[in-house]
């Protein structure tokens, strides 16, 4: 009895020898009626891979050379097969496949663009240089919070944080015990930032109430209001060298507050949508401010204006963070994270990995350990220096949540870097650490 094999479909056929004849269009000599020569190196790891066999209609079982031609009703994948390596290794380096050493082929396989292929070799020479680091789990969830916890702060003493919530409150909590402290009401709608400053015993607060308030931990209410906004503030930063406090709201604006007389310096006008995200420096530019009209822009304090503005991502900024040590920063939108230099704004590169979700919260500590969560409940940690995505974890919803209430809207380390907490849209807040061996 003759076996019949499923014949392949003439079109993938066709592609698979389109791909073969552009890739040797590639690589080759110019001239086309000729072939490539074959490279010793290639020759020798395709001899040391396990040939693949197929039956004939006999029934015998024959394995396939490389120099046969393949019979048009084969099913055997055809592969892309590169006599020489177009790209120059570093000293040290051993490709372990041909895809690696071409720099070329995915995985599987699959014909990878420029761009890719570019992109690839960058990563494969981050890879090389990556820092084992340990795993980070949840020892302890905080449920006092009626609503969604939107926004956290650290106290510079490093013996108390502070979380803002749907549910009108600040409360505070004891980093060592995590027991609840106080609990600060005033605000008419969900709190949505917090600040609390290194020179002073304040606390700053803004939510979607339009209000923006300062509160005196010493006596835990509220000494000044600051009235401007528009609508919802939705982010905060304190700057770092001067009483100067910056918020940024669904008003499309940044504004710059002097936080002793209650003043409104500047308005820094320019976005085209919602202000989401903003940091301070001490240095120009002093304030840095991602919106949802897809843009970042550096602000010159002094006159209140633009000083440049980047265009790389292709949809709303909802986080940024700046690294505590070095001159750069990282921005995240649902499309990539990306980091800049400072203070120029020069785009360096795109993270190895992609979220695939809404990103609303990042933070980053002095080891160089990042971390981005997204409204998928999604955390996942970064090495920061080789943008490499090390760790995925899945954030599980309290009993009687759904679901889509597994969203992370803020993340912060503390003072030490060794301590991560998490705002989630169960009410809760987790605190991460390394897990020990």
């Amino acid at each position: 009895m003759v076996m019949e094999y499923p014949v392949e479909a003439e079109s993938l056929r066709k592609l698979c020898y389109k791909s073969m004849k552009r890739g040797l269009d590639f690589f080759s000599s110019p001239c086309h009626d000729s072939y490539a020569t074959t490279d010793p190196v290639s020759k020798k790891t395709r001899m040391s891979h396990k040939l693949p066999t197929f039956q004939d209609a006999a029934g015998s079982r024959t394995r396939l050379d490389h120099s046969q031609t393949l019979p048009h009703d084969s099913t055997t994948t055809l592969a892309l097969s590169v006599p020489q390596n177009p790209l120059p290794k570093k000293k040290g380096f051993q490709p372990n496949s041909l895809a690696d050493e071409a720099g070329f082929a995915g995985k599987s396989g699959e014909i990878l663009s420029s761009d890719q292929a570019s992109c690839n070799k960058f990563y494969s020479d981050t890879r090389k240089s990556l820092v084992k680091h340990p795993v980070w789990k949840t020892y302890r969830v905080l449920s006092n919070h009626l609503g969604w916890v939107r926004s956290v702060a650290f106290d510079p003493s490093n013996e108390w944080f502070c979380t803002g919530s749907a549910d009108r409150t600040i409360k505070i909590w004891d980093l060592a015990s995590g027991k609840l402290q106080h609990t600060l009401t005033g605000h008419i709608g969900q709190v949505r930032s917090l600040a609390v400053s290194n020179r002073h015993t304040y606390l700053f607060s803004g939510g979607d109430d339009k209000q923006v308030k300062c509160w005196d931990l010493e006596q835990n209410k509220v000494i000044r209001s600051y009235h401007g906004h528009l609508s919802g503030v939705y982010c905060m930063a304190l700057h770092p060298t001067i009483d100067v406090l910056v918020t940024g709201g669904r008003d499309s604006v940044c504004r710059v507050w002097d936080v002793r007389s209650k003043v409104q310096i500047h308005v820094l006008s320019g976005h085209d949508s919602t202000v989401c995200s903003v940091f301070t420096r001490s240095t120009d530019p002093q304030v840095v401010t991602g919106s949802h009209d897809a843009t970042i822009k550096f602000w010159d304090l002094r006159y209140g204006k633009t000083m440049t503005t980047l265009t790389h991502h292709k949809k709303s900024v909802r986080a940024m963070v700046p690294h505590p040590v070095e001159d750069n920063f990282a921005s995240a939108s649902p499309d990539s994270i990306k980091k800049f230099n400072l203070p120029g704004g020069v785009f360096m590169h795109n993270m190895t990995s992609r979220q695939n979700t809404i990103i609303n919260a990042m933070a980053v500590n002095r080891d160089g350990l990042m971390v981005t969560g997204g409204d998928d409940g999604s955390l996942w940690f970064w090495d920061w220096k080789t943008s490499h995505n090390f760790q995925q974890s899945k954030s599980k919803v309290q009993p009687g949540s759904l679901d889509c209430e597994a969203a992370i809207y803020a993340a912060s380390f503390d003072v030490t870097g060794s301590r991560l907490v998490t705002c989630e849209a169960d009410k809760t807040v987790k605190i991460w650490k390394e897990e020990t061996m």
